[in-house]
């Protein structure tokens, strides 16, 4: 099953680059381009993606408020960030905002592809430096966190371990010797009992708590 690729990127020479890169992998159908956060919001809902390889920098709105407004109305879209920059006012808001990863320009092809495709199929997708600046940010909510994994049973905290590695729903079912289909109930309940959006800030929540290393 092919991914359903939305690009957003004001830069057109970096656009089309992607879109000729990506249109030859089989796994990806490159289903349009935006040229701005506004059209990234316009052309999600009509043509309905998987996900967006989204840029931060952009006129008219910035990828950031895009991320937000996608997220709100179709929350199921998976959103990459793609950009220059790695600092943590630009990292921590894009995370915030709802992205599911974060990966800068200089990526090799072959890495974005991979990239994509394990992001489409739940694993964490963030660059090592988006992750060192979460981890030093994230960590005025200790208090009530811990309050909320006092509620998670003993599987359900070695399901967030194993989300924390980065492992998709098949690697933890074997890992665990459970079913995915198991191993999904479990990641539902962590997410809901945590309060948490996806399995990247599972992951984070994780190692801000101690639950692995960072």
């Amino acid at each position: 099953m092919t991914i359903k690729l939305l690009i957003a990127d004001d830069h057109h020479v970096v656009r089309r680059g992607l879109v000729f890169f990506l249109k030859t992998q089989s796994e990806i159908e490159v289903v349009g381009e935006a040229k701005n956060g506004q059209e990234a919001i316009q052309m999600s809902e009509s043509l309905k993606p998987d996900m967006i390889l989204m840029d931060l920098d952009m006129p008219i709105m910035n990828g950031i408020e895009a991320t937000k407004v996608i997220k709100s109305k179709q929350p199921e879209v998976r959103i990459m960030i793609l950009t220059s920059f790695s600092d943590q006012d630009h990292v921590i808001p894009a995370i915030e905002a709802g992205a599911s990863g974060y990966q800068l320009k200089d990526i090799e092809p072959d890495e974005l592809v991979k990239a994509i495709i394990q992001l489409k199929n739940g694993e964490n997708q963030l660059h090592p430096k988006a992750t060192s600046h979460l981890l030093s940010h994230l960590t005025n909510k200790k208090d009530d966190e811990k309050k909320s994994l006092e509620e998670l049973t003993k599987r359900e905290i070695e399901v967030l371990k194993e989300i924390a590695k980065g492992k998709s729903n098949k690697e933890i079912a074997t890992s665990l010797f459970i079913t995915e289909k198991t191993v999904k109930t479990h990641v539902s309940n962590v997410l809901a009992k945590l309060n948490l959006g996806d399995r990247t800030q599972a992951a984070l929540y994780a190692v801000r708590n101690g639950i692995v290393q960072s």
